[in-house]
């Protein structure tokens, strides 16, 4: 059986630092607590599917998007340091 939660804590924090934008923000934007996001993204949380479509539309995507596996392979950002060793912070 797949693992709904592992998939929803993957593409949240993927869609979500591609979105470059902290926990904190993504709970205000979807009228959650900040700890319930981090709960979720630890795989510790079972969000209904009415929290988990607030979630979408916070990121600008969709429910089906959080619970797809493979949804956003490759399209988080790198990080700084990541960047600058490949020659390409900054651009």
């Amino acid at each position: 059986m797949e693992d709904v939660r592992q998939t929803l804590a993957t593409n949240m924090r993927l869609a979500r630092t591609a979105a470059g934008i902290s926990q904190e923000e993504l709970a205000h934007r979807a009228g959650i607590d900040r700890t319930y996001v981090s709960g979720i993204e630890r795989e510790k949380r079972n969000p209904t599917i009415t929290v988990v479509a607030r979630f979408a539309e916070a990121l600008g995507t969709t429910t089906a998007n959080l619970l797809t596996v493979g949804s956003y392979a490759g399209r988080a950002r790198p990080s700084p340091s990541t960047a600058q060793e490949r020659g390409d912070a900054g651009s």
